[in-house]
């Protein structure tokens, strides 16, 4: 089975969208997200985009600040501090990747947590780390969402992520593994963690075993057909979260775009998986929005 993540995103989209009309309607302004991208990435423009119409969607006021990719660090540093202190901005991004010349840690560490909807700040994953509430990163967080609301548990399963990266991989675990604390959309919330987590790597040895192994799946390592069938037993739930661009001459701008799963091949296998495009992406966008609500409303309780 498909798990679409255009269609749960849009549900998502639909669940703000009418909070946003009902805070409006009493007479509250709707949520603030400003977004930062550095240079002409196309890709990064695209998501770019791809964000700033979901806010729209939803309600949201969204502001677009582009800078070219010759901006320096403390200008860039600048422009982050402004928005901290920009009491109308209720959280921003930055789009990464960054030019090479700016550290992509400094610029992370001085936004303020609060203002983080990306999840990325140290306190953030610190408290997500702890099983705590925060805000968490988007693509885990849109995974997990996904998840429960095809009512997927992961409570006693054995779940491999292939990646260890500090935006999926890493904290990707750490939700799973830990004893819950919040209840998601049509799953109880001890049924959304409490899994066995294996973080497979670059360095891992006897990988396709490891995944013969696994309940869940979840690949995020950023090579196309990575995951192949002989590594799948039937009825694992694969979630693809690779997208890549493969040459393809039949295709009018000459790339297609493919995941880290061999989907066909692999999908005939499984009990659920997601598509690329169609699967991860939306829900990250989706999780996007559903932070800058959540910091929209901790800045309102504070104000109260």
């Amino acid at each position: 089975m498909i798990l679409d993540g255009r269609q749960t995103a849009a549900q998502i989209r639909e669940e703000i969208a009418a909070e946003v009309s009902q805070l409006k309607q009493q007479g509250l302004r709707p949520p603030h997200l400003a977004v930062v991208i550095v240079g002409h990435n196309p890709a990064s423009e695209t998501y770019v985009a791809n964000k700033e119409k979901a806010c729209r969607q939803v309600g949201f006021d969204v502001t677009r600040i582009a800078l070219e990719a010759s901006v320096t660090e403390k200008e860039l540093l600048d422009v982050v501090g402004r928005l901290n202190d920009d009491d109308s901005i209720d959280g921003f991004i930055v789009q990464l990747p960054l030019p090479e010349h700016i550290s992509e840690e400094k610029v992370t560490r001085a936004i303020d947590y609060r203002k983080d909807v990306d999840g990325l700040h140290p306190y953030n994953v610190g408290l997500t780390a702890l099983g705590q509430r925060s805000v968490v990163s988007a693509t885990p967080k849109g995974i997990r969402e996904l998840l429960a609301r095809y009512r997927i548990p992961t409570e006693g399963k054995n779940v491999v992520i292939i990646g260890r990266s500090n935006i999926v991989g890493k904290p990707m675990a750490m939700l799973l593994m830990q004893k819950p604390y919040l209840q998601l959309p049509k799953m109880s919330a001890s049924a959304l963690g409490n899994a066995t987590v294996t973080l497979c790597h670059s360095k891992t040895r006897d990988l396709k075993k490891i995944c013969l192994g696994a309940d869940i799946i979840i690949v995020a390592a950023g090579q196309p057909s990575l995951l192949t069938a002989d590594m799948v037993s039937d009825g694992a739930v694969v979630i693809d979260v690779g997208i890549n661009r493969v040459e393809d001459a039949t295709q009018a701008r000459g790339y297609r775009l493919v995941g880290d799963v061999d989907f066909s091949n692999v999908a005939p296998k499984c009990s659920y998986i997601t598509p690329v495009p169609g699967g991860v992406g939306p829900m990250t966008i989706a999780s996007l929005l559903q932070n800058t609500l959540q910091v929209y409303k901790d800045r309102l309780a504070v104000k109260s």
